[in-house]
């Protein structure tokens, strides 16, 4: 039985006016402006919205989240560094303003939500890919080489894809998403499924987690 829900995204910044623009036409999600100069995006179905952060530290590896979306052409794309060859794989890799990978899928007539996955590097995919299947719901398979988890509940895109890699995590995630917890469910119910504390919730309503590969997301109280 899960222990979360979904609810939102979250993207770390070093400049977020930098990239607030970027994301909401990559996306197609509407700005709403901080008083502090951060901003959230917002779609028009639940559950779609992505909250900009600004942090002090810079991108300064391959990130570890990345962010699939869809477009009808790589033409809106043109000014961004190509990490990947158009036509190389079924996607094209681009830098976004601030460096972080992001990848774009092309279709003749593309689905109307932009926003398609949120891919996961893993140690272990397959491993990982059951434990949030587990903790937030879903169906998971382990077909192609790695895991995809789709059908969350209150997830607005395709789902959460696990990939492996060789490479071990070693700095924060620029991007972790939020989640809720169940009626009747506890952060100790988290820790109990593998999960760890990294910052108790204090004066603020959540609680910054790991998952068992060091992933942060942010824990927030049912009520």
């Amino acid at each position: 039985m899960p222990l979360v829900t979904y609810q939102a995204l979250c993207i770390d910044a070093s400049d977020v006016s930098a990239v607030k623009d970027f994301w909401a036409d990559t996306l197609g999600y509407e700005i709403v402006e901080h008083d502090d100069g951060d901003a959230h995006l917002v779609g028009s179905e639940p559950g779609e919205e992505v909250w900009l952060n600004t942090v002090p530290e810079p991108l300064t590896v391959k990130q570890r989240v990345h962010l699939d979306v869809r477009a009808e052409s790589m033409a809106p794309f043109a000014d961004f560094e190509r990490i990947t060859k158009e036509g190389e794989f079924p996607w094209t890799t681009l830098a976004d303003p601030e460096g972080g990978e992001f990848c774009v899928f092309t279709y003749d007539e593309p689905p109307a939500k932009k926003f398609k996955s949120t891919v996961i590097d893993a140690a272990d995919h397959v491993a990982i890919s059951d434990w949030w299947a587990e903790v937030i719901g879903g169906d998971v398979s382990h077909d192609d080489g790695y895991s995809p988890l789709e059908n969350i509940p209150g997830l607005p895109t395709e789902g959460f894809d696990f990939v492996p890699v060789p490479e071990p995590k070693t700095v924060k995630n620029r991007i972790h998403w939020d989640v809720k917890l169940l009626p009747g469910v506890t952060l100790d119910d988290l820790v109990a499924a593998g999960a760890t504390i990294l910052t108790p919730a204090g004066a603020k309503p959540w609680t910054v987690m790991a998952d068992p590969e060091g992933n942060e997301f942010c824990v927030f109280p049912s009520e």
